[in-house]
């Protein structure tokens, strides 16, 4: 049965690495299996690779139909692909569960130093959760132990009183903090490290480049502070999804439009990702395509998205997406298949190999499930609706659904209810957010140049602000959906198979109709 979906040895290479990354690691490292268990596919996948390249050298192999003996030749190589990938995702996951040598006993750790890997991101009360590469651990007594073996990433979380400094000084600077170190008892990283801090050195600024962002993202959080919660402007908070949207900071962002939107099922447009990427890259092509051409404007492209997520930060779901522009970029130069799928597996497979950490992280999971679900679905369901639904719907309607079925088991599992009204109020709320975006961006043009022209703009931006803040109201008034995850996660896969065989039999009936039309 023909689906959207190609098998290619990328695509196998992301389902070794993600069943190995997201459920053989995991159940190694909680020791519910040992490490023959853990490398028993591997050695499966090899034992059958040699099978068939055995077979393929047969004489006899050619009394075979031309189907078979395609298929016999080329499953090696998706063989190959799939123990690549279970090895890929076995060494990212030990990556990401690592913990650096202390060189200490870890029960008498009181000090670290080292440097933010991260922007500060903000939990539960205030306090500030960043990523440290440490260089020196610090014990009781004063002794002191430097940091033996590469990588092993602590997370520290500081007080409240130090959010301030954190954010002044940004990524890059070298810091000391006091505190105690603690073991993760449970999750992913059980047996990893993070360590509470009771103060905050820096001890040196970060690199002139650092600093140079993190001056851009300050100046920026200045510019749209006084449409924040806390700003003087007298009108909506807009400054503060503003700022959310663009450079994915959420320190302005009004928590009760958080909670609407989740309430609405629809907080993935508040993480940056590929809708809102796409604003820009429509922009860039808008600039450039003319000028430039087709293939010219597609690199200065990438080079801006490049630019664009440096200043932003690793945001697991960014990347994903930046990735795939660039591993777009890189299909329009003919150096890549336009594969969809593949380019969306070539990309997982480069982020975890470089970020494993970010892995488990929802917005990448979410991200991910949400791409594969739009990419597998959206085109089958646009042709089962195919005049049902009015065109200029259908295109958005069929992306959302998708979306929501891709990622249905996920979020039943971490948030333990599903919204169907989130499908529909996408509908309302992405559009606006895109014009959003534009618009904010123009305000910051017409800010720096004619300051007295800016008020104008605001208003414009404020309305639009409360109209998606009303939609997220009226779609959270609708009860969610409370299943088993498990059960969720079955359900959807069912309805997945149905939808594409379903869209399969209705383009055989049109195509064996269309000639009598």
């Amino acid at each position: 049965m023909p689906v959207n979906v190609k098998v290619s040895p990328v695509l196998c290479a992301g389902f070794g690495a993600a069943l190995s990354y997201y459920v053989f690691f995991p159940l190694f490292r909680s020791g519910h299996i040992n490490a023959g268990v853990l490398l028993l596919p591997v050695f499966a996948s090899v034992a059958a690779l040699c099978f068939f390249r055995v077979l393929a050298s047969l004489p006899q192999v050619g009394d075979f139909g031309p189907k078979a003996l395609r298929f016999i030749r080329v499953l090696p190589l998706l063989l190959t692909a799939f123990t690549a990938g279970l090895a890929l995702g076995t060494g990212a996951g030990a990556r990401a569960s690592s913990s650096p040598v202390f060189g200490l006993p870890p029960e008498t750790i009181t000090g670290v130093s080292g440097t933010l890997l991260d922007d500060p991101r903000f939990v539960s009360g205030g306090s500030a959760m960043v990523t440290v590469l440490p260089n020196a651990f610090t014990g009781a007594g004063g002794v002191r132990a430097a940091r033996t073996g590469p990588g092993g990433e602590v997370t520290v979380f500081f007080r409240a009183e130090n959010a301030d400094r954190l954010r002044e000084f940004g990524r890059g600077a070298r810091v000391f903090a006091d505190g105690r170190l603690q073991k993760s008892a449970a999750g992913a990283f059980a047996g990893t490290y993070t360590f509470s801090a009771d103060s905050l050195h820096v001890t040196s600024p970060a690199p002139s480049l650092d600093r140079f962002r993190t001056g851009v993202r300050l100046g920026l959080a200045e510019r749209f502070a006084k449409y924040s919660l806390n700003g003087d402007a007298g009108d909506a908070a807009w400054g503060g999804l503003a700022l959310a949207l663009l450079l994915g900071v959420r320190d302005n962002l009004d928590s009760g439009l958080t909670d609407l939107y989740r309430g609405a099922g629809i907080s993935y447009i508040l993480a940056l990702s590929g809708m809102h990427l796409a604003v820009i890259i429509a922009l860039v092509s808008f600039l450039l395509k003319k000028p430039l051409g087709l293939r010219p404007a597609a690199v200065a492209g990438a080079l801006i998205i490049v630019a664009y997520c440096f200043i932003v930060g690793p945001l697991p779901s960014l990347y994903r997406s930046a990735l795939m522009y660039v591993l777009g970029v890189m299909a329009v130069l003919g150096m890549l298949k336009r594969e969809s799928l593949s380019v969306l597996s070539m990309a997982f497979l480069i982020q975890l190999a470089l970020t494993p950490r970010a892995g488990f992280s929802l917005s990448f999971i979410l991200s991910y499930v949400a791409m594969a679900g739009i990419l597998v679905l959206g085109k089958s369901l646009g042709g089962i609706f195919r005049g049902v639904i009015p065109r200029f719907l259908l295109g958005p309607f069929a992306l959302s659904l998708g979306a929501f079925i891709g990622t249905a088991g996920v979020v039943a599992a971490v948030f333990g209810d599903l919204r169907p009204a989130g499908i529909f109020a996408g509908l309302v709320v992405a559009p606006l957010t895109t014009v959003f975006m534009v618009g904010s961006m123009l305000w910051l043009g017409v800010d720096a140049l004619f300051p007295a022209l800016s008020p104008l703009l605001a208003r414009p931006l404020s309305l639009m602000y409360r109209l998606m803040e009303e939609t997220a109201r009226l779609a959270g008034f609708l009860p969610g959906i409370n299943a088993n995850p498990y059960l969720v996660l079955l359900a959807s896969l069912l309805i997945a198979a149905l939808i594409i065989r379903f869209d399969f039999l209705l383009r055989e009936r049109r195509n064996r109709l269309e000639p009598f039309a």
